[in-house]
């Protein structure tokens, strides 16, 4: 059997770098409402749902009536703000077009709502991946294992013997719970190691051969 079948990214902080965006966009909304937005509630909020960040933005200004509109303002701002192009995250796109070379599907698995995903693909320089799941074509979006499970039934792949790339607790949690292979590269929140997880600094010189090592496969 070919391991692995499939490898999964995960897009905000991990594929590209898009955290400082959703940091700019997080402490704009907040001092509009007169609250103030710190590394520590960026942290609170990583890896999604949307949701959070809306309730948290509402919880801040105290307007707990605005955690829905908050919400759909930062998917607003976001996708404004991506479509005028993104980065990719260091190490990414060199590992990108070796998966792509060696004929092993990929895909872009976010918790991101839709217009945000496209957004972002569409200020890629450069698309290298299959598919994209989005928040918006799940039911349960991260941490759940839905989003993981969905893009694994999508091109016909056992999850247990694909890897997931991912920066965030939430995420790892969602694609352990999946049953997928992990590399965790933190953003924020320190990740543990753990059965079927290997933590890394960078993606920089990380190779698909160097992972499947890794994992002793």
């Amino acid at each position: 059997m070919i391991f692995p079948q499939a490898f999964f990214f995960d897009m905000d902080g991990l594929s590209v770098d898009t955290e400082p965006m959703w940091l700019e966009t997080e402490v704009e909304l907040a001092n509009e409402y007169g609250a103030e937005w710190s590394l520590a509630d960026q942290a609170h909020c990583l890896g999604g749902p949307m949701s959070k960040v809306g309730i948290h933005l509402a919880e801040k200004s105290k307007r707990p009536d605005l955690a829905e509109w908050f919400s759909d303002e930062m998917v607003r701002r976001m996708a404004k703000r991506c479509a005028l192009g993104v980065g990719f995250m260091p190490g990414v796109e060199v590992l990108l077009e070796e998966i792509l070379d060696k004929g092993i599907a990929v895909g872009l698995v976010s918790a991101s709502p839709r217009p945000i995903v496209d957004a972002v693909l569409n200020g890629l320089g450069k698309n290298y991946y299959q598919f994209s799941i989005s928040a918006s074509d799940v039911i349960r979006s991260k941490p759940f294992p839905d989003p993981y499970l969905l893009a694994a039934d999508k091109i016909d792949v056992d999850i247990k013997e694909c890897i997931v790339l991912e920066d965030s607790a939430t995420g790892v949690a969602s694609a352990t719970a999946a049953g997928a292979y992990v590399v965790a590269v933190p953003h924020l929140v320190p990740i543990d190691a753990a059965p079927r997880r290997i933590v890394l600094k960078s993606l920089e010189n990380v190779s698909v051969a160097l992972l499947k090592d890794k994992f002793s496969r």
